[in-house]
């Protein structure tokens, strides 16, 4: 099943019913599946289960992807794409690498500020923003 959700004024999606949780979401968002009606999150008993058993953007360490780890990864090597590798975003690791081709390294400047982001926001933001996005190549 894929999950849209309107928060903060924007639709998001898609996404599974895991990723929802990455946002600031209560038992009233929006939510709609498969493209369907939208419907209050209560009114979705898979995604009341989640909600109540505390997956939300409050609790952090949902994961087990650290900060630290990929934003050191994304300054020293981040030309390769470990970092998302690391975070399971494989398809942007490799896209990575191909910029990095093409562009004869200079991706790695863009890698290199994308690491200083990692360290210095929260692991709350990091997962948000790079582990538990919809998005296939998460850059800023």
């Amino acid at each position: 099943m894929e999950y849209y959700i309107t928060i903060e004024g924007r639709t998001v999606g898609p996404m599974t019913k895991e990723q929802i949780f990455a946002y600031k979401v209560t038992e009233k968002t929006p939510v709609s599946v498969d493209g369907g009606e939208w419907a209050p999150l209560f009114t979705f008993p898979e995604l009341q289960q989640l909600l109540a058993a505390g997956r939300s953007v409050g609790n952090c360490g949902q994961t087990d992807k650290d900060k630290t780890a990929a934003g050191v990864l994304a300054i020293l090597i981040g030309t390769l794409g470990i970092h998302y590798f690391y975070i399971g975003k494989t398809e942007a690791g490799i896209f990575t690498i191909l910029l990095s081709l093409v562009t004869c390294g200079l991706w790695g400047i863009i890698t290199l500020i994308q690491g200083i982001m990692m360290l210095t926001m929260s692991q709350e933001e990091f997962e948000h923003k790079y582990v538990l996005s919809p998005s296939k190549f998460p850059i800023f």
